[in-house]
């Protein structure tokens, strides 16, 4: 009998969840495809044919988490009278948040990713695909509503925003502060800084925006926190946030 598709998406889900936990209890290396499948109730050749190798799965946590928040923002009440700010913003709390019980999983994520980089910046993921869509689709809104001023590049800032994400989640990664306060500051600094310069449309005039989100840019910057925000802060000031 034909499995629908409802169904596939729920026996995805249950491998990547029975994964999650037991890589967080066994460790990366410790765990097995075959123990991930049989500790779901599945066939061992079952699990393969929906992830070929483990780092398929971790990237299937991170699309399902991108997807549910995406569709959990726009279910917020009042959402069509937020601004770009509070839009972008709740967008990425909502997946923090979302990550929140599974922080150690995502940790062990983060260094296999931190082995091959190319893992998490492929164009090709439907995690990274509805981000970019969701994000153009804030921008169009902002500057239909005349919030910012029309912008050239919208789909190159939708594109670069899951850069954008994994840095937050590495600052995240390292954050200490009491309820990550300084990772709450950080994103509200940067979405200010973008969306000022969107207003001012200085952006338009200025390509490097791009580097303000660019992968080796953002992940270096975000390892020296206090000098990153306090330079956030500065460029807020000079925009005139």
């Amino acid at each position: 009998m034909k499995t629908t598709k409802s169904k596939q998406d729920q026996t995805r889900r249950l491998i990547v969840r029975t994964a999650v936990d037991l890589i967080t209890e066994h460790g990366y290396e410790g765990t097995t495809m075959k123990q991930i499948a049989r500790t779901a109730g599945i066939g061992d050749a079952t699990i393969y044919k929906y992830f070929p190798t483990k780092e398929k799965l971790l990237l299937e946590y991170f699309e399902i988490a991108i997807v549910d928040a995406i569709g959990q923002t726009g279910e917020t009440s009042g959402i069509d009278q937020f601004s770009l700010h509070e839009r972008l913003q709740l967008l990425v709390d909502s997946i923090l948040e979302g990550m929140l019980a599974d922080r150690e999983f995502v940790a062990i994520a983060r260094t296999i990713a931190g082995r091959a980089p190319l893992l998490m910046m492929r164009d090709d993921l439907l995690g990274q695909q509805a981000l970019k869509k969701h994000v153009i689709a804030c921008l169009e809104q902002a500057e239909e509503s005349g919030e910012i001023a029309p912008c050239d590049f919208k789909n190159m800032i939708g594109g670069l925003f899951t850069d954008y994400l994994f840095a937050v989640l590495i600052y995240w990664l390292r954050d200490e502060s009491d309820e990550f306060a300084d990772t709450t500051q950080l994103v509200d600094l940067t979405l200010a800084v973008l969306v000022l310069a969107l207003k001012s449309g200085i952006a338009n005039k200025l390509s490097e925006l791009a580097a303000f989100m660019v992968r080796s840019q953002m992940a270096r910057l975000m390892q020296n926190s206090s000098g990153l925000l306090d330079l956030l802060k500065t460029a807020k000031r000079g925009l005139g946030g």
